[in-house]
């Protein structure tokens, strides 16, 4: 966005935008404190709208203080610094982080702390190099060029990369415009179908990295959940014929015992399709593991497994882990590689 052209109208535009779409992501400290205050407040409120000026705020304020840092060096910039526009720019870098996030599964809440409810566009996987590529070619080709030019002798322009950066940045809204259509007509093809006669609760269709055409669809009935790909170029679900259902497990004082737990709460509130997937004593002292997994995740060939693989746990990224003693006790809670006891 600064060099598409707001670096032309006052010094520290880039670094002002940079900064700013960056800081949203400060909550990642949380992470040492455990994965129930983690995983709680991850996109919290530094990523809503009521947060997103105080993000800007201090964005200015950091760019602000290297600026002063900068002039008693003797340094200074391109233009002169306009403060109040500069803030309007730190409050687009903030919203535009904010936009990002909404692009994939995960999901922001941005009207947080009034309304609690979450937010998903489901159109880009959460690493997506169809964005990433076109915004890093944005910055490397003019420079590249740059070096090319300075060898034949020809004349350096004071703002570079104009124009491929707002090619760019076309070339990302066209991928988003791909991903939204196919990602609707996803949907409807897994509205379409029928399964064991019962009603669709709730549909989601998650997507794959690289391929807009390739969906794993996720259907939600009163009784069960149905995983399946989806093919929206041909129009097809479920081509191979690899549809996997999981039958709802009834509720037990264990997997109650779980839900109610600090992280079973928060977990519940983020998850769409949560499935009480492994429930097995696991420990010499008769202590149960109970495993919640949102089925968003589920990619049957691109599932993840970290440590011993004989323990015979599908590591799906984004499950929750729950330790119980015989007392419906909470002995341990895990999301991932975070622990708390």
């Amino acid at each position: 966005m600064g060099r598409a052209g707001l670096n032309r109208t006052t010094g520290l535009a880039t670094a002002t935008l940079a900064l700013s779409a960056e800081l949203p992501d400060i909550d990642v400290v949380l992470n040492f404190a455990g994965p129930v205050v983690s995983f709680g407040n991850h996109r919290g409120i530094t990523h809503t709208f009521l947060g997103a000026p105080f993000v800007a705020a201090a964005a200015v304020g950091i760019v602000y203080a290297w600026y002063r840092w900068m002039r008693k060096r003797g340094r200074d910039t391109k233009l002169p610094p306009k403060w109040k526009l500069l803030y309007a720019y730190g409050l687009l870098g903030a919203l535009s982080h904010v936009l990002l996030d909404f692009t994939n599964n995960y999901g922001v809440r941005p009207l947080s702390p009034f309304l609690h409810e979450r937010y998903a566009w489901d159109i880009v996987f959460i690493i997506e190099p169809t964005v990433t590529l076109p915004l890093l070619l944005a910055l490397v080709l003019p420079w590249f060029f740059g070096l090319i030019g300075g060898e034949v002798g020809a004349k350096r322009t004071k703002f570079p990369g104009r124009a491929a950066a707002i090619t760019m940045l076309v070339v990302v809204g066209c991928v988003w415009w791909l991903r939204d259509f196919h990602h609707r007509r996803a949907i409807a093809l897994l509205g379409q179908q029928h399964y064991e006669e019962r009603e669709p609760l709730r549909i989601s269709a998650s997507p794959y990295m690289l391929n807009p055409f390739r969906w794993l669809g996720v259907v939600e009935t009163e009784t069960a959940f149905f995983t399946m790909p989806v093919d929206t170029l041909k129009g097809e679900v479920d081509p191979q014929r690899t549809m996997r259902v999981r039958y709802k497990p009834e509720e037990t004082p264990v997997t109650l015992a779980a839900k109610s737990s600090p992280l079973g709460k928060v977990y519940l509130d983020w998850a769409r399709h949560p499935y009480v997937d492994i429930m097995v004593p696991d420990r010499p002292q008769g202590d149960t593991t109970v495993v919640i997994r949102d089925l968003r995740y589920d990619y049957p060939d691109n599932r993840l497994r970290f440590g011993d693989d004989s323990d015979n746990q599908d590591r799906t990224p984004l499950t929750m882990r729950v330790v119980l003693d015989s007392q419906l006790r909470v002995v341990e809670q895990r999301m991932g590689r975070h622990v708390e006891k």
